[in-house]
């Protein structure tokens, strides 16, 4: 059989995909997953905004009201340290279950802690962007 014969003979055989026997459990069974994925992604993004919610009506409903314009300045300071030693102390915790207590920080300055901690976010970012187009 020659090429100008064999390609067009190849043609005919992929116009029109066969019908398979299982073909409406398969259909069924993608839609099923589909469904699944979505159901998933609407129940974290749901329980994400609830939490959300709840930290936000808490925030408002704990402001002080009564501060001085001076005082509320401070207030605000105060509360930063606090959650600074805090992060502080959660991060030494952390560092310590793996081990890694004893790992000094100090040398890098706080622009290359800021541009690691931003290029970390991007990879993140792209990863997630890379993992949802996937299951789109």
């Amino acid at each position: 059989m020659s090429a100008e014969e064999f390609d067009p003979a190849i043609e005919r055989l992929f116009a029109r995909a066969p019908s398979l026997p299982d073909a409406p459990l398969f259909t069924a069974e993608v839609e099923q997953r589909l469904q699944r994925g979505s159901r998933l992604r609407f129940l974290i993004l749901g329980l994400a905004s609830v939490l959300g919610l709840g930290v936000a009506a808490r925030e408002v409903l704990t402001v002080r009201l009564s501060a001085e314009p001076g005082e509320s300045a401070a207030l605000v300071g105060h509360g930063l340290q606090a959650a600074s030693v805090n992060a502080q102390s959660v991060l030494q915790d952390g560092l310590d279950r793996f081990g890694l207590g004893s790992m000094d920080l100090a040398p890098v300055g706080g622009m290359q802690m800021f541009w690691v901690a931003a290029a970390g976010l991007i990879a993140v970012a792209s990863i997630g962007l890379l993992r949802l187009s996937q299951e789109v």
